[in-house]
């Protein structure tokens, strides 16, 4: 037997044992790894030490450094994501409906594990624990396959939760990490079938899309984050540029960053004096359509403002990159959306209490802002705790995926001698 397959069956049969564990076990294991972390941290940080240094050479690019790297902080931050998830309500059990047939029957869809979940995602050690303890909350065990880059990191995390597990009394099988980081490893767990209930691929467009078209076991579809910020003729300018600045700049390697500008020709020089010197002060490069070059040239700095080419439309940068484009109005900013957007997270700012309305009416995507940054759709943001990916799918998860969202339903049926 194969080693992932050999995974597969233990994740099976963890999953078993995982989904009747009550609450107080899940949450005792939680604690145990919360604590773990905590204890342990400076492996995980020596790990992830050589991740760093092995990707500087391999010339990794600044923001996919940051993604990988951890600190102190983002550990300390970590801690508290899992302990978040132990005060979080347990979604298994619950009943989300009940009604009663003219029959007597009584039936009731009640909440239940999906059983194993496949994570495959690239550099962010953070995302091993994160999937772990939703996971495990929920009451499924998982398979984790991480990218090469942070293999160390991710060895290093997942012993330490194992450990955690085993002294809490669940089987250290309930988390576990494919060690082998070649395609062949990601291909053949697209295909288990027979263990893998639903795979989760949870990264950029490249590696979802090949995901997407070539597994046979459900995926899930998160990630793909090709964002818009409107700015309307009603537009509060200042505000807009406040807001794009924080979009584009806070964490650019993220999905929910912004890739794109959209400008009311109306506004456009107003709203480019305003933007033009908060992004340039933070090294961001301009993509810019024709109209919008010609505009920008007077506020930006030379060698900072580029020509947009058709597949700077297209593009998710994961960097202080940022595509500009001018509209006439706002059944055009819908429509360049609904031709370049991927159904993540698009925003509108405008004062006008009906263009907002015709957006959030119009725009198809996961998550719709009105005069707010992109950058609020996140599992913690949305007060789930940590998440598990932001869904851009419509079939059972949308949006930023939390405990409810890594479930599925059984109907309990209630009867009293019935006979159809």
């Amino acid at each position: 037997m194969k080693l992932l397959e050999q995974q597969g069956q233990q994740a099976k049969e963890a999953a078993r044992d995982l989904g009747v564990c009550d609450t107080a076990k899940k949450d005792q294991a939680l604690e145990a790894i919360a604590r773990a972390l905590d204890a342990r941290r400076e492996e995980w940080l020596a790990a992830n030490r050589e991740d760093v240094l092995e990707a500087e050479k391999e010339g990794m690019s600044r923001t996919m450094l940051d993604r990988l790297t951890l600190t102190e902080a983002r550990i300390d931050g970590i801690v508290s994501a899992v302990r978040e998830v132990i005060s979080l309500p347990d979604p298994i059990g619950e009943c989300i409906e009940e009604v009663t047939r003219p029959n007597g029957l009584r039936i009731e869809k009640v909440r239940v594990p999906l059983g194993v979940i496949a994570i495959i995602y690239e550099a962010r050690p953070n995302v091993t624990v994160d999937a772990a303890v939703l996971c495990l909350k929920s009451g499924n065990a998982c398979i984790l396959r991480g990218g090469k880059e942070a293999i160390r990191s991710n060895r290093a995390v997942t012993a330490i939760m194992q450990d955690a597990l085993e002294e809490a009394g669940l089987s250290r099988y309930c988390i576990q990490l494919v060690q082998d980081t070649a395609r062949e490893s990601a291909a053949e767990l697209m295909h288990m079938n027979q263990y893998v209930d639903v795979l989760i691929p949870r990264g950029g467009a490249g590696l979802i899309r090949f995901v997407s078209q070539n597994a046979s076991v459900p995926v899930i579809r998160t990630g793909e984050g090709v964002c818009h910020v409107y700015i309307d003729r009603a537009a509060d300018l200042k505000m807009g540029a406040k807001i794009l600045e924080n979009a584009k700049c806070s964490r650019p390697s993220v999905c929910n960053a912004c890739e794109c500008v959209l400008i009311h020709e109306a506004v456009l020089d107003a709203f480019l004096q305003e933007a033009v010197p908060l992004l340039q002060a933070q090294n961001v490069e301009l993509r810019c359509d024709e109209v919008s070059f010609a505009a920008a040239k007077q506020y930006a700095a030379t060698g900072s403002i580029l020509p947009a080419t058709e597949e700077d439309w297209d593009a998710e940068y994961g960097d202080l990159i940022l595509a500009v484009h001018v509209v006439k109005d706002l059944q055009e900013a819908v429509d360049f959306i609904t031709a370049h957007g991927t159904q993540h997270s698009e925003a509108i700012i405008t004062e006008d209490a009906d263009a907002a309305a015709a957006f959030l009416h119009q725009v198809d995507a996961a998550a719709v802002y009105v005069n707010a940054s992109t950058r609020f759709t996140d599992g913690g943001e949305f007060g789930l705790g940590a998440e598990i990916g932001i869904s851009t799918q419509k079939m059972h998860a949308r949006g930023p995926m939390g405990l409810k969202e890594i479930t599925s339903w059984k109907y309990v049926v209630h009867g009293d001698g019935q006979i159809r």
